[in-house]
């Protein structure tokens, strides 16, 4: 295991693996209606986003992200570039709050993607409502901005033993 670690092949598929499971959530549009569970959603390319550009844009860059919000428009049918506007609202709320934090904590990430999910989510289903006259179930959109917000906390650990354990250590 310890040649496969030094191996530079090796640690360029573990950094590519973030960016290689947001093409894989946007391809997929994962929704847990698949399990017949009516209202459980949540939406796993803002986690993804959030915690990658909060941590290390070098390697979640924003062309990529800005791409994979095109796909997400062809995959789901939304008007075309309405996503990745969502995604770089996404990116830039994390780039200001990864420029104005001195010392991370969980607590303050975790209520700030609260706050950020929340405003980028409304200002989407505004555009949609106002300007494509797309009707919007604001049951959904509330649920999904809870559950998107509460798996956030359990995923940034998974996330964040992952950038531990696999990239901070070959950045050194």
């Amino acid at each position: 295991m310890t040649e496969l670690k030094k191996s530079s092949f090796f640690k360029s598929l573990l950094r590519i693996f973030p960016i290689f499971l947001l093409y894989l959530a946007v391809f997929n549009e994962f929704d847990a209606n698949y399990m017949n569970l009516k209202y459980l959603s949540f939406n796993f390319a803002y986690i993804l986003i959030f915690f990658w550009t909060l941590k290390k844009i070098n390697y979640f860059g924003y062309g990529l992200i800005f791409i994979a919000g095109i796909i997400n428009d062809v995959v789901t049918g939304m008007p075309l570039g309405l996503s990745s506007f969502s995604y770089m609202l996404l990116c830039g709320a994390s780039s200001y709050l990864r420029s104005i934090t001195i010392k991370p904590n969980i607590v303050k990430d975790w209520f700030f993607f609260l706050v950020t999910i929340s405003t980028v989510n409304s200002i989407y289903f505004m555009i949609l409502s106002l300007i494509f006259l797309i009707e919007i179930d604001y049951i959904f959109l509330l649920i999904n901005n809870f559950f998107t917000f509460l798996l956030f906390f359990f995923f940034y650990f998974i996330f964040n033993f992952y950038y531990e354990k696999f990239i901070a250590k070959s950045d050194v």
